[in-house]
């Protein structure tokens, strides 16, 4: 659909597969006037270096506001990140220092354009006009909003009747982010069902300094691999979009089948129509889901790679599990003999097959660790310097490295 489309026309695509848009006849109204295209503001705290699939739910909502000739205004939270979003918390989240900020924000401006057109888009960094407020004009914006306004939120009102603690400034995280909509004169803002009481406190700001306020649109929130919580790489159940090709695909292969259709839905560019004739096939059992997620693999790798690394990782992934083959390529890793490390445990974490010595020692415990195609459940066992020797380690299902000593 191009930028010629009617208002409600628009109105149909943009507001499918959102959970709530508030509200739609105010949508529609902006839609009409046809003065100018819709300033579209998305904001993302660059809480983490990478982004993941669950982030690429509301890019692509973004992105067709993008296709349909609107103003898109991606709104890197640099200064909101240094306090920390409350929302969905049971506790104050610790702030990341400016340097954490700085670092993740860089990697965020490459990635969005993995969806976003990089030329149609507007970068904007909060700490813009935050870094320069008075401490005039902080008080002046916190005074716009009450205590039990703040109370209603479902995070806030949960903390206090169990009296967990809430800090002053995690009050001050929506007022802040809500001014955001008010500097940018924002039309619509896009965020995930946690967001609303954000985005409802942007709306409100804007009325309360004399602008429009903005419609806001909410999106499903995606479900990670673990296929209860919601993605998130601190929960290690989450597809980075910078993941390597043959780690993406793997991952895709382990999503719950009761979640295929939805990773399908909200992560894939697929039209109504594809998405029904997979639905129906998964319903009627002529499509099996392992071919389903293969299927989905490759469009994803595809998506954030290429079409041929794609082919590579599906074909790579049947040799190893399917085949039960070895791994075209295995990583080399060498320990220094003087090292004193010996112990699986030890060598597992050292080689960076496993996060800490506790890791490596229940995944050994849990029969997860192979050594030579042994299955080792003895944490005590140790890996002996021999000269030449390679030992070949698996880890779980997709980890391997060949391990030697120098």
């Amino acid at each position: 659909m191009t930028a010629k489309a009617t208002p409600g026309e628009q109105l149909a695509v943009l507001t499918s597969r959102a959970v709530e848009v508030i509200s739609r006849e105010e949508l529609l109204r902006k839609l009409e006037k046809r003065g100018r295209p819709l300033r579209v503001k998305l904001g993302m705290d660059p809480t983490a270096p990478d982004l993941h699939l669950g982030h690429t739910v509301v890019l692509y909502k973004l992105r067709q506001f993008q296709e349909l000739g609107h103003e898109i205004i991606f709104l890197i939270g640099d200064f909101t990140g240094m306090i920390g979003d409350p929302s969905g918390r049971s506790d104050t989240r610790k702030p990341l220092t400016a340097e954490e900020v700085a670092r993740n924000a860089e990697t965020y401006k490459s990635q969005i354009f993995k969806i976003l057109d990089p030329v149609k888009t507007r970068i904007e960094f909060n700490s813009k006009w935050l870094g320069a407020m008075s401490g005039e004009a902080l008080i002046s914006l916190a005074s716009r909003y009450t205590v039990a306004r703040m109370l209603e939120r479902d995070d806030f009102q949960k903390r206090y009747r169990e009296g967990l603690p809430i800090s002053i400034h995690e009050f001050l995280y929506p007022l802040i982010q809500g001014y955001d909509s008010v500097v940018l004169e924002a039309d619509v803002e896009l965020g995930g069902t946690d967001q609303k009481f954000n985005l409802l406190v942007g709306r409100e700001l804007q009325r309360d300094f004399g602008q429009e306020p903005q419609v806001i649109m909410t999106l499903p929130i995606l479900e990670g691999l673990d296929g209860v919580q919601k993605m998130s790489k601190s929960l290690g159940n989450s597809i980075g979009l910078e993941d390597p090709p043959k780690e993406m695909f793997g991952q895709v292969m382990s999503i719950p089948d009761s979640l295929l259709l939805r990773y399908y839905e909200l992560t894939t560019p697929l039209s109504s129509a594809e998405l029904a004739e997979i639905r129906e096939g998964l319903e009627q059992g002529t499509l099996h889901p392992r071919d389903a997620k293969a299927n989905l693999g490759k469009i994803l790798v595809s998506l954030y790679h290429s079409p041929e690394v794609a082919e590579a990782a599906a074909q790579e992934f049947d040799r190893v599990f399917r085949d039960r083959q070895d791994p075209a390529e295995i990583e080399t890793f060498e320990i220094p003999s003087a090292s004193g490390i010996f112990l699986l445990p030890q060598v597992l974490t050292a080689s960076g097959l496993t996060s800490s010595n506790s890791e490596a020692r229940r995944l050994i415990q849990q029969g997860a660790v192979e050594v030579d195609d042994e299955r080792v459940l003895d944490v005590n066992q140790a890996l002996k310097p021999e000269p030449d020797r390679k030992y070949k380690v698996r880890v779980g299902k997709r980890r391997f490295k060949k391990i030697g000593y120098k």
